[in-house]
């Protein structure tokens, strides 16, 4: 089911109009779970990191055992395609997939070079600039590598974020604040964390139990070229509750301001409106 509008499809070396079906009864990423994806956006008539989105979903396939089928420079070649069927002031949520379709080794592990491709554009509105969330902890960790595909954007992963998600706002917040398996702040349940603490820039040194994303990583440089200093380090929920500033990071949404966390209050400073500046105006730089 769709979260968005307008969608367009690609699949079996063409274009459909709307969301149609893609996987079979006796696919094996339906029933074992063996796919990826990946998210890129059109907003503005920009698709900052289109490239290194679909570079990604190939590597992410690689993690889960799913061989990938098509080139990166030809998936964008694909999506641009596709994206000059919308208006120009469309906000298009871009997203890449894969997944395995034969089993082997009593079907549990999937078949090497039998893969699914498809390339779904949902028309989904960017949220607005002073748009804000709350967070809360919640009882549901991150999973390490050694027990799970952490260095993969896998949607066998995304109950676990799913059941964080619903206790947060079951609580009467946002979005959860999640710790590792070592009780560290890893990330959120939605997207990567942030925090400002005496005009300095804090993220959690990536160790192995999330997904440093690739919005963070354009963040990480454009601030460290724009001159502030920015930290990738260990941190804690205590870190979380001194902080001055708290912010979120992904994709979809680029920047969300945090404005408490339980009965903590942020406000959405200056800082956080600079990250998202300096990033705005560095995706002015690239033009669908």
């Amino acid at each position: 089911m769709s979260f968005g509008k307008n969608i367009r499809t690609y699949f079996d070396g063409q274009w459909h109009e709307g969301d149609v079906p893609v996987m079979r009864a006796a696919d094996h990423g339906i029933w074992q779970g063996s796919s990826v994806f990946d998210g890129a956006r059109l907003f503005d008539g920009l698709v900052p990191d289109l490239e290194a989105h679909c570079a990604r979903v190939n590597r992410s396939a690689e993690a889960l055992m799913i061989t990938p089928t098509v080139e990166a420079a030809d998936m964008v070649a694909i999506a641009r395609e596709g994206l000059r069927k919308y208006s120009k002031d469309a906000a298009v949520y871009i997203r890449p997939m894969y997944w395995a379709i034969d089993g082997s080794d009593l079907g549990v592990a999937p078949a090497q070079g039998v893969t699914g491709f498809a390339l779904c554009l949902e028309e989904v509105p960017m949220p607005a600039p002073d748009a804000t969330t709350t967070l809360t902890t919640t009882q549901f960790r991150r999973p390490v590598l050694a027990d799970n595909v952490c260095n993969a954007k896998a949607g066998c992963l995304y109950p676990n974020n799913a059941r964080m998600l619903v206790e947060a706002k079951r609580k009467g917040f946002g979005n959860a604040l999640v710790q590792d398996a070592m009780g560290n702040v890893a990330e959120t349940a939605t997207a990567n964390v942030w925090m400002v603490k005496d005009g300095e820039f804090f993220t959690p040194i990536p160790n192995g139990t999330f997904l440093a994303g690739l919005t963070r990583k354009r963040h990480m440089e454009n601030l460290r070229a724009a001159g502030y200093v920015v930290h990738e380090t260990v941190l804690t929920l205590d870190d979380f509750r001194k902080a001055d500033e708290v912010f979120l990071t992904g994709n979809f949404a680029k920047v969300t301001p945090a404005v408490a966390f339980d009965d903590m209050r942020y406000a959405h400073g200056p800082l956080t409106r600079k990250a998202r500046e300096i990033y705005m105006d560095w995706a002015a730089s690239c033009p669908l």
